[in-house]
């Protein structure tokens, strides 16, 4: 996989994950971390900077077509 799959992937895995435990266990306070995810998403979109790209990047996962 590509670092803008494993990018994809991991969040949305997150967000998932969160929103489940909101739903389930009663933890609201992980929402924010869906929000802080979501907003991480809008400024990489937006600046093409994404602390987990560098990360996997590093690690020497194959770059794709957004995080170069």
């Amino acid at each position: 996989m590509s670092i803008d799959r494993v990018v994809m992937a991991f969040a949305g895995g997150v967000i998932v994950l969160t929103v489940g435990l909101a739903l389930f266990a009663g933890l609201t306070w992980t929402l924010w971390i869906t929000a802080f995810v979501g907003l991480n998403l809008t400024q990489a979109a937006f600046t093409g900077f994404c602390p987990l790209a560098i990360v996997l990047k590093r690690v020497g996962v194959r770059p794709g077509m957004a995080f170069h």
